[in-house]
Formats: C-alpha cells, sequence, structure tokens
C-alpha cells in the first residue's frame, strides 16, 4: 500500500513532467510547503533587483516597492491578499507602520506558519492573518485604506472578481496596489512569437494562472478602470525581476536546496536555459488605482 506521502510525491512529478496535469493553486504552494530561495525568512515572490544583492534585499525591496505605490503609512487599515509567509507584513508593520494589517490567503499551511511567525514576533495586535479568498472578502464594506496583492492576483478566479471586491471595501479614496504577472504583446516575429506562447503557457499552465487572466497592459488597465478605479501607475518592471533573478539562482545554485525536492527539479530545467527564453512571454507590472 502506497503512503499519503509517496502518493504527494508521486502528484507533484506528474505535475512537473505531464503537459496535461495541474495542481490547484493551494496544491501549489503546499508543494512550497515552509521554504523558499531565499538566505532567510520565507519569502516566495521574485523580487525587485534594482540593486540588491541578495533574495531577500530583493524581496524586501519589492514589498517596499508595492508598500510605496500605495502611500502605506500610519493611520491605515491594510488588507494583503495573498501574504505568503507573511514576510511582507512583518516588514510593512517596521518600517511603513500602518495601524492594522489583515491578511487573506487560502493556503492553509502558509496561514498557520504565518501566524505563528506573527505571534513570535509579538505583534499579533498588529497583523490579523486569515484564511479566505481575495474573490470573496470576508471583510466590511468600505472599511479598509489600502489593498494590496504582492504576486498573487494573477491566481485569482478571477482577477476582476478580486478588483470588484476590492473596490467595495476599500473606503472613498482607498488605494489597490498590485505586483502582477502578464503575458507580454505579441512578437513581429514568427520565432519570437512561438518562444513568448511557450514560455506563458509553461508558466500559467503549471502556476495556475486561469486563462480569463491572461491579457495585456491596455486591457488590464480596462478592467480596473470598469470595477471603478481611477488607474494612477501602471508600468513594467520586468527589467528588474526575471532576468536578475536567474542571474542570482544561476551563481548561487545552493539557493535551490531551501526549495522541496520536487520544486528543485523545474527550477534547475529552467536555469539551463536563457532568460531571455524562460521569460520571453512574461510581463510583471506594477499597478496602483484609486477608488473613485
Amino acid at each position: 500500500m502506497v503512503d499519503s506521502g509517496t502518493t504527494r510525491y508521486l502528484a507533484y512529478l506528474n505535475w512537473i513532467f505531464n503537459p496535461l496535469h495541474g495542481l490547484g493553486t493551494s496544491a501549489v504552494y503546499d508543494l512550497l510547503a515552509t521554504t523558499s530561495a531565499g538566505e532567510h525568512g520565507f519569502y516566495l515572490n521574485l523580487g525587485y533587483w534594482n540593486g540588491a544583492e541578495t533574495m531577500v534585499e530583493a524581496s524586501d525591496a519589492l514589498a517596499m516597492l508595492v508598500a510605496e505605490a500605495g502611500g502605506m503609512g500610519p493611520g491605515d487599515v491594510v488588507l494583503d491578499c495573498g501574504f505568503g509567509f507573511g514576510d511582507q507584513d512583518l516588514l510593512w508593520a517596521q518600517r511603513a507602520r500602518p495601524d492594522r494589517i489583515i491578511g487573506l490567503n487560502i493556503t492553509g499551511s502558509q496561514v498557520e506558519r504565518a501566524r505563528q511567525r506573527v505571534a513570535e514576533a509579538g505583534l499579533d495586535d498588529l497583523i490579523d492573518l486569515r484564511e479566505g479568498s481575495a474573490t470573496a472578502m470576508p471583510i466590511e464594506d468600505g472599511s479598509i485604506d489600502l489593498v494590496v496583492s504582492l504576486e498573487s492576483a494573477f491566481h485569482y478566479r478571477t482577477r476582476e472578481d478580486f478588483f470588484r471586491e476590492a473596490f467595495r471595501v476599500l473606503r472613498p479614496g482607498g488605494r489597490l496596489v498590485t505586483a502582477d504577472i502578464l503575458p507580454l504583446p505579441p512578437a513581429a516575429e514568427l520565432a519570437a512569437r512561438l518562444r513568448q506562447r511557450l514560455s506563458w503557457w509553461l508558466v500559467a499552465s503549471k502556476f495556475v494562472i486561469p486563462k480569463q487572466n491572461a491579457y495585456g497592459l491596455p486591457e488590464y488597465r480596462r478592467r480596473l478602470a470598469a470595477a471603478g478605479f481611477e488607474v494612477t501607475q501602471l508600468r513594467s518592471i520586468r527589467g528588474a525581476v526575471y532576468a536578475p533573478l536567474h542571474r542570482f539562482i544561476a551563481a548561487h545554485p545552493e539557493r535551490l536546496e531551501r526549495l522541496h525536492p520536487v520544486a528543485r527539479i523545474p527550477a534547475r530545467m529552467a536555469l539551463r536555459r536563457s532568460p531571455d527564453n524562460v521569460y520571453a512571454g512574461l510581463d510583471y507590472v506594477l499597478a496602483s488605482a484609486r477608488k473613485r
């Protein structure tokens, strides 16, 4: 009889090598368990590599870029959707000092570990992390000053539902900030366009990006506006994300030892390829908007 651990391991291998097999969002992040490739902490974001020299510096920089884009500070009640293991919430509590941070996350293993970390830091009164959905928020209307989604909105079914829920829970004048992954516009040259499609398909199929979320910057702006938001910033930062991360991991392959053994397989496969091919179809955007 095969035990549950072996069954789960075989399911993960099937996820990697079977192009027709996917996992749910929670299952993907359960695979990552309490690991990351960072030097310490449990960050899962790709980082903002504008001068950063380590993964934690880059991950901190991305979290602070999101906070600054939203004007996070004292007096704010912040809603963090898809908080991972809570690294950014702990960072924001120390540096941005909002009045309160509420977190929503659908992956139970992450919620449990993040709550432990908040308790260990003595920040239970400031940071309230909950298991819940960003597309059906258990949050009162008009009770939030700033909604953030750091590298998670591409998972939501759908991103538009998230925009509508964010608009509902925000106070008048409240802000929304996302760091998000989108497909790039199709290249003019056929070979480049095929590389883009393969790159996007691999990421979208294995990391649970619904087809409804596969649109670029102009449509992103339109859907934010349709939800009632005034878009204040929408820009690509992909040049400070994908290629420098790829170069860092290639120079420090020992970082992959912190990942689940199964998660190391696609990471090592990606390192054998040029970042221009691995990320050919992926944009990375920073968006900020205000509730009218």
